[in-house]
């Protein structure tokens, strides 16, 4: 019975600090945006690590047959 005395101060000291951690990530941001974080490697261009790819410019995403006519400018300088 005597442990009691010494357990229950030290369980609210750990949930006192556990409340303070929790209430600062709070007012600090971490929980505002979960959702980014996740999705962000979908999105992930990694084109530049990939050896005899170049980076895509704007005009690429804008016009979809310009991925095709650097392929066939390609095939057709290389003769195959």
């Amino acid at each position: 019975m005597d442990i009691l005395l010494l357990l229950i101060p030290v369980s609210l000291l750990l949930l006192s600090v556990g409340g303070v951690l929790f209430w600062w990530t709070v007012n600090s941001g971490q929980y505002d945006d979960l959702d980014s974080p996740a999705r962000r490697i979908l999105f992930d261009d990694d084109s530049d690590m990939v050896p005899g790819r170049h980076q895509k410019s704007d005009s690429a995403i804008d016009s979809p047959n310009t991925e095709r006519e650097a392929k066939a400018d390609q095939q057709g300088s290389t003769g195959s």
